[in-house]
């Protein structure tokens, strides 16, 4: 009896430390998988938060380029007209104020006779931010020759009608929709979206946002109707 509790006694001693051993094991095992993915997910999160930012600014810093550089450009089928060197180019009508800058497009001999005859030309180069709906000569055409005539010699009238085509203040494609006071005192409206703009209901803009010295000018098909009287 004495021996067998004395083989007992051993046998228990001898496996409690493996138990324990064991547990320890486990415990540390157990803790080295929990802390294995905290670290793998605060290792990767930094490198995509930084690697996408530049991305985003670069692809913002794009747009916005090249958004700018379309509000500048001038729009529309009757452009093509426009000589595409010279005075009467786009570049070359930048360096000259409204009414000089006119006289150097084909498109605008009518009317540059009308602003002279008008006595407007320093009143339109001496003015500081214009915009101007500049009717083409085909527009002039469509007013019956005897009415044209009979306008071009009446000072007053003539001064009413042109003055009814400025806005004193320049206005950029999208600004320029809307409603606006001409220096006649009319109302003008524009409506639609560049490069499909509309003025008082009836005129196209042919070409859009020209730039001069002085004035934003957009070229109409017509003679605006609110400016007749």
């Amino acid at each position: 009896m004495k021996t067998r509790s004395t083989f007992t006694l051993a046998a228990a001693a001898l496996v409690m430390p493996m138990a324990l051993a064991a547990c320890g094991s486990s415990s540390s095992d157990s803790g080295s998988s929990a802390a294995s993915p905290m670290a793998t997910s605060s290792s990767s999160a930094p490198m995509t938060s930084e690697s996408s930012s530049p991305m985003s600014s670069m692809g913002s810093s794009s747009m916005g380029s090249s958004s700018a550089a379309n509000a500048m450009a001038p729009f529309g089928a009757g452009c093509a007209k426009v000589p595409a060197s010279g005075k009467g180019s786009f570049s070359g009508m930048t360096s000259d104020p409204v009414a000089t800058a006119a006289s150097n497009n084909p498109l605008l001999s009518t009317l540059v006779t009308a602003v002279k005859k008008a006595g407007l030309v320093d009143t339109l180069n001496n003015a500081k931010a214009l915009t101007v709906f500049a009717p083409t000569n085909d527009a002039f055409a469509k007013i019956p020759a005897a009415d044209l005539n009979k306008l071009l010699a009446d000072k007053a009238a003539l001064t009413k009608v042109l003055t009814g085509h400025v806005i004193g203040e320049k206005l950029d494609p999208m600004a320029v929709v809307g409603d606006h006071k001409s220096l006649a005192g009319s109302m003008v409206k524009v409506t639609g979206a560049a490069p499909d703009l509309k003025v008082d209901g009836t005129a196209s803009v042919v070409c859009g946002n020209v730039q001069t010295a002085n004035a934003t000018v957009y070229i109409v098909d017509t003679v605006l109707p609110g400016s007749m009287g």
